[in-house]
């Protein structure tokens, strides 16, 4: 009997102010188990910096994908993240046959058969694995940014909405890796006060 593929998929990132969103796609082997999977946001740091090399080197297939701010502002946060679930499905190789992606809605142009899971990501061990590699990945490049774009604390607060992060944000007024469309950072540059 052929094999059949499931992917597992899941972003991070959809609510913060600044940053890309990142969409992970994972083919677990049912042969590699990998125990505790999670949801990432169940998960403390170290638990998910210990099962990322993990779900790298064990899974069948895996993809990352970052959608940029600069689309993310184009699109919109859904449809940038619906676009990232799509690329990350279709970098699988081998490829998947059925997709299982974390929420209640699916990309119309999944290159597979695909199921929206409600709470998936603490349901199904491949979109754990998928929520753990995109939380893990965004986290990283958040901190790799706090060194090109000092004092807004990206290291920190990883571009969410913290009083911290607004805080730098009127002080400092948006950095190009700020979501112009979201509203916070929208109204302080319609107020002219910032660039």
């Amino acid at each position: 009997m052929a094999k059949r593929y499931v992917a597992g998929v899941d972003e991070a990132g959809r609510g913060p102010l600044a940053g890309p969103v990142v969409v992970a796609a994972v083919i677990l082997d049912p042969s590699r188990p990998i125990a505790d999977l999670n949801d990432s946001k169940k998960l403390s740091e170290a638990k998910r910096e210990a099962l990322y090399p993990l779900i790298l080197s064990q899974a069948l297939a895996h993809c990352v994908i970052a959608v940029s701010v600069t689309e993310i502002d184009q699109l919109n946060i859904f449809q940038a993240t619906m676009a990232g679930m799509s690329r990350a499905v279709a970098g699988l190789s081998p490829g998947a046959h059925e997709a299982l992606v974390d929420g209640n809605q699916l990309p119309k142009d999944l290159p597979c058969p695909g199921r929206a899971i409600v709470g998936g990501d603490a349901l199904e061990p491949a979109i754990s694995a998928a929520s753990i590699l995109a939380k893990v990945t965004r986290d990283r490049m958040m901190v790799a940014l706090e060194d090109m774009h000092p004092g807004y604390g990206f290291a920190t607060h990883k571009g969410y909405p913290t009083p911290a992060h607004f805080e730098a944000l009127k002080r400092l007024g948006p950095c190009i890796e700020h979501r112009r469309s979201f509203a916070p950072v929208k109204l302080l540059l319609d107020q002219g006060t910032l660039f």
